[in-house]
């Protein structure tokens, strides 16, 4: 438990509700991997406005969860909302999916949900 993600946050939000928690982790598997999927799909078609806003949704809950790839995501929020057209941020978006694969994963199996 915990290893791709962490819940010190996410239970200091909640006040230690098992129930709240839970309802977060939930909310993470909803939302997160399909924005993570449109912001690689954005990426990859140079769709800056999109890029932008997928990174700039996904990032108060990968902060959150303490993914530990905030830096990242901002890399590629950056590219997408200055377009920056002479840069690469595949790197960055890579780290940043494979960290929230993970943390789907864990968490699914953690939370069985």
């Amino acid at each position: 438990m915990e290893q791709h993600y962490k819940l010190f946050r996410v239970r200091e939000l909640a006040g230690d509700d098992d129930d709240f928690v839970a309802a977060l982790a939930a909310a993470f598997l909803e939302e997160v991997p399909v924005d993570a999927e449109r912001l690689k799909t954005a990426v990859a078609e140079h769709d800056y406005y999109n890029a932008y806003q997928a990174a700039h949704k996904m990032k108060p809950t990968v902060d959150l969860f303490e993914l530990g790839v905030l830096q990242d995501l901002i890399v590629v929020q950056d590219w997408g909302k200055f377009e920056k057209t002479g840069e690469d941020c595949s790197k960055e978006l890579d780290v940043v999916l494979s960290a929230v694969e993970n943390a789907t994963q864990e968490i699914k199996t953690d939370f069985n949900l």
